[in-house]
């Protein structure tokens, strides 16, 4: 075989070869990225470092600067290998007679040693297909199913699309269930690369055209999310910035291997392999079960009254007026009113939100200066807009979390006071730092909401 075979799609591998190429292959990445790392990151790298590459297990969201570097050139390091891993694995399924979609096993961990290993045993095998010696998704198994023109494949491509993007959330959100990287950037770049790679089966489309089918197929499968009462509407909006942004990046990946690098021999694998890649993140990101930071969000008004009048407000507030901003009207959670039974530590004091009310037991009564409190119970943070009565996405339970609070009263010049509103919370959605900007917005606005209620009803018992 020629050195330049090794990198095609196209033809089969005897199991010898196959065996012979994986284990030179494993033997040259080991020593490459030993040598990467000792000579340019002088870190230690050994076979365990393979499942965990740095020295403990680290967040994502708490990845040094360094760290980070050394990551991003170890994936690139790794790219040409995992290339020739499953282009060779494809060969070698063909030459057995097996469904090339298996290659999907190459990118489990563990498993993938038992799978290269029966590889490396199974006999060839003959079947009757003459252009392949395995079964769907062999190469030209889809020309009688995809049109050849360019709006039957589009449509096609659109469809074909959102049901397996449909598919994926429910996967994601409802068996295992995990709001991460997988369903707000994988999922949404796999789907934008694999509806261009199968609107371009017959023949190269055009860049606009590939980015239309790209952006259709993700906004047919958000209104398709509302439509059967998985998704609300506002959470989908929360998540369109990121998701569409991703989706056009797959679509622009899918255009540029259509124009230089596709024929129908490698589409049904690729199309197999880019399918399996999200669940792939899904699982991984279960396994991971990464702890979220502990956030903080303050605000800070001024009132004209003293701490005291404030202070009657802060422990117990009467009933706020409807909201007018858009934001709550919308179905975020709003605050109401305050209630507490009890006084000093070991009182409860409940906050009584739209959706329900947080229970929060006081651990620090210093009157008229602090009152802080744990928070043990936590209402639905949002109630969605949606055609139907009621709907319970599960991110509306425990994945975004409120700990603890206080209140922290300053006295100013002239009689007045400063206080601050603080907030402790967790969410566990990916990528954190995007949707921190939505939680810590929200939570501010809340606290707004409450701070001006208070200052307002504080002044006006003050002045009488």
């Amino acid at each position: 075989m020629r050195f330049a075979d090794l990198w095609r799609w196209d033809g089969t591998v005897d199991r010898k070869t196959y065996a012979l190429t994986g284990l030179i292959g494993v033997a040259a990445k080991h020593n490459l990225d030993r040598i990467v790392a000792q000579a340019v990151f002088h870190r230690p790298w050994g076979f365990w470092n393979y499942w965990m590459p740095l020295a403990a297990p680290v967040r994502i969201t708490s990845l040094t600067r360094e760290n980070a570097a050394f990551l991003a050139t170890m994936i690139v390091v790794a790219l040409p290998f995992i290339w020739l891993g499953v282009v060779m694995t494809v060969k070698r399924l063909r030459d057995a007679g097996q469904p090339v979609w298996l290659v999907a096993l190459f990118f489990a961990p563990v498993v993938n040693l038992l799978f290269f290993a029966l590889l490396c045993l199974m006999p060839p095998r003959q079947t009757s297909s003459t252009s392949e010696a395995a079964p769907w998704p062999g190469p030209r198994a889809l020309d009688g199913w995809i049109p050849r023109s360019q709006l039957g494949s589009a449509a096609l491509s659109v469809c074909l699309t959102v049901l397996a993007g449909f598919v994926l959330v429910l996967l994601a959100t409802v068996v295992t269930p995990v709001y991460g990287w997988g369903l707000f950037v994988a999922h949404p770049f796999c789907l934008g690369l694999f509806s261009v790679l199968l609107y371009s089966y017959h023949g190269p489309r055009g860049f606009g055209s590939c980015m239309s089918v790209s952006a259709l197929s993700v906004v047919l499968l958000s209104l398709g999310l509302v439509a059967v009462a998985v998704e609300g509407l506002i959470c989908l909006v929360m998540a369109a910035p990121i998701g569409a942004g991703v989706a056009m990046m797959g679509g622009t990946l899918g255009y540029s291997i259509q124009m230089r690098h596709w024929n129908r021999q490698q589409t049904p694998a690729m199309l197999g392999v880019v399918l399996l890649f999200a669940p792939a993140i899904f699982g991984m990101e279960r396994a991971a079960r990464i702890e979220p930071p502990m956030l903080e969000v303050n605000t800070a008004i001024e009132v004209n009254a003293p701490p005291e009048a404030v202070w009657q407000q802060v422990v117990a507030f009467s009933e706020i007026a409807p909201p007018r901003e858009f934001l709550f009207r919308a179905g975020i959670a709003y605050p109401i009113r305050a209630e507490l039974a009890g006084r000093g530590v070991g009182a409860v004091r409940r906050c009584v939100f739209s959706t329900g009310a947080f229970v929060e037991p006081i651990e620090v009564w210093d009157e008229p200066r602090l009152l802080k409190f744990d928070v043990t119970a936590n209402p639905p943070p949002m109630e969605e807009w949606t055609p139907y009565a009621h709907i319970e996405p599960p991110h509306l339970h425990g994945f975004l979390v409120s700990r603890e609070g206080q209140f922290q009263l300053t006295p100013l010049p002239g009689g007045r006071t400063r206080l601050e509103g603080t907030t402790w919370y967790r969410h566990t959605m990916w990528p954190a730092a995007y949707w921190q900007v939505w939680s810590d917005y929200i939570i501010h606005r809340i606290h707004m909401r409450v701070l001006r209620h208070i200052a307002a009803r504080a002044e006006k018992s003050a002045v009488s």
